[in-house]
C-alpha cells in the first residue's frame, strides 16, 4: 500500500531513514575518532575549529582544556553516541576531507535516490535535518555511489538550527523553507520523538521503520509508518502526482 502525501517540501534525517545507522557508526565514527588529534593541534587556529573546541571547553565546564584532554572528551562523546552540536561540527570537517579525498563515499539505501529524483521532478523541494553538521551533510550527499546528489537538495539544517526534538526546530525550519503552511512539509525519520517535535509545529510526518536498524521497533505515536521510501508517494498540488 503506498502512503499517499499533498506536499510542497520534504524534509528527510539521514541515519536509519535515508542511509544505515551501521554505516555511519562503523566507518564515519572511527574514520573521524583516527583524525581528532591531527585536527585539534594542527588546525587550532582555523576560526570553525576554535568556535567548537570552544564549545566543547564550555560543555566540559573546563575553559583551559588542552588539545589532549579535548580529544579525549570528544572519543568519549563518540563511545556515548552523543549529539553534542561541536562534535558534529569537528566530525563534519574531518569527513568533508575524508569524502573530497576519495578515502569515504557514503552510503544510500537503494529505494531512497530513485524516490528521491521521483519527488524533486515533480516539483516537491528536497531539505535535509541532521544532527550531523551542514558541512557533513553536503560532503555525505555530494560524495555517493549515485555521483553528486546536490543539485537535488534545497537546503540543509543541522542542531545550530535547534535540537531535534523541540519543536521550535520545526518552526524555525518551516519559516526558512517559506512554504504557505506548515502542513505543506512532510518530515521522515526514524526517531518518533523527532517526529512528534515535528508534529507539534504543525508538520505531517511518517515514521521511516528499515528492519535492522536500531529504532525500528519504536512505538509510533500515531505516526504513520513505512519500511521503504518505495510506500511513500507524493504529490504536489501545483504539479501533480509524482508516481
Amino acid at each position: 500500500m503506498i502512503l499517499h502525501h499533498d506536499v510542497d517540501a520534504v524534509v528527510l534525517d539521514i541515519e536509519g531513514t535515508t542511509s544505515a545507522t551501521g554505516f555511519v557508526l562503523d566507518v564515519l565514527y572511527p574514520y573521524s575518532r583516527s583524525a581528532f588529534g591531527t585536527l585539534l593541534t594542527e588546525r587550532a587556529a582555523e576560526p570553525e575549529v576554535r568556535r567548537a573546541v570552544g564549545q566543547v571547553r564550555d560543555l566540559m565546564g573546563e575553559p583551559d582544556a588542552g588539545a589532549a584532554r579535548v580529544e579525549a572528551v570528544l572519543g568519549a562523546w563518540l563511545d556515548e553516541d552523543r549529539k553534542a552540536t561541536p562534535l558534529k561540527t569537528l566530525q563534519g570537517l574531518v569527513w568533508a576531507e575524508g569524502f573530497a579525498a576519495g578515502e569515504l563515499v557514503s552510503h544510500f539505501y537503494d529505494d531512497v535516490v530513485p524516490a528521491l529524483r521521483r519527488w524533486r521532478d515533480a516539483g516537491v523541494r528536497l531539505h535535509v535535518y541532521s544532527s550531523g553538521s551542514v558541512a557533513a551533510q553536503r560532503a555525505w550527499f555530494g560524495h555517493t555511489p549515485h555521483g553528486d546528489l546536490l543539485p537535488l537538495i534545497d537546503g540543509m539544517f543541522d542542531t545550530e538550527t535547534g535540537p531535534k526534538r523541540e519543536a521550535d526546530s520545526y518552526r524555525a525550519i518551516a519559516e526558512s523553507v517559506g512554504v504557505s503552511s506548515p502542513e505543506r512539509i512532510l518530515f521522515l525519520s526514524d526517531r518518533t520523538a523527532e517526529l512528534t517535535a515535528a508534529r507539534s509545529a504543525g508538520w505531517r510526518t511518517t515514521g521511516v521503520r528499515r528492519a535492522g536498524e536500531p529504532y525500528c521497533q519504536e512505538d509510533d505515536d500515531g505516526h504513520p509508518r513505512v519500511a521503504t521510501f518505495n510506500e511513500i508517494g507524493l504529490v504536489n498540488s501545483t504539479r501533480g502526482p509524482a508516481d
